[in-house]
């Protein structure tokens, strides 16, 4: 079963807060030892069967995208709307994170909260295709 371990309280010029909820804070001791965190959430505002039933997209923030398979995209219209951003971990206070990037809205349920491990997490050599080039981040 899917529990939701907090919420996105607010984003505002690229900085988000984020409050773990109060079952869930214990599960914090250690994380302000790292400087970036990968942050999985629920789209919300994507629940309904129109937006799961999605498998073909024109990614919108890309210029000149063609259209693609939704698992070749990031968009949150997809059968199990589950977004991923690694964002900047600013400071932890009590159990609200305050985070840099993160590219959820406001209300957005937070599933998990893994640190970012370099070695592990980034690949210098990983190929993208050209549309994906252009355009925000992700």
């Amino acid at each position: 079963m899917l529990r939701f371990i907090g919420v996105v309280e607010s984003v505002k010029e690229g900085l988000s807060s984020i409050r773990i909820f109060d079952e869930f804070a214990e599960g914090l001791k250690g994380l302000d030892t790292f400087s970036h965190l990968i942050i999985l959430y629920w789209f919300h505002l994507r629940e309904g069967e129109e937006g799961r039933s999605v498998l073909k997209v024109v990614p919108r923030r890309h210029p000149g995208a063609p259209e693609v398979g939704v698992f070749a995209s990031r968009s949150p219209s997809r059968p199990n709307p589950i977004g991923l951003s690694v964002s900047e971990l600013v400071k932890i206070e009590s159990n609200i994170l305050w985070v840099k990037g993160l590219d959820a809205v406001e209300g957005s349920p937070i599933l998990d909260i893994k640190p970012y491990l370099p070695r592990a997490d980034a690949f210098s050599a990983a190929v993208v295709p050209e549309w994906m080039l252009r355009g925000p981040k992700t």
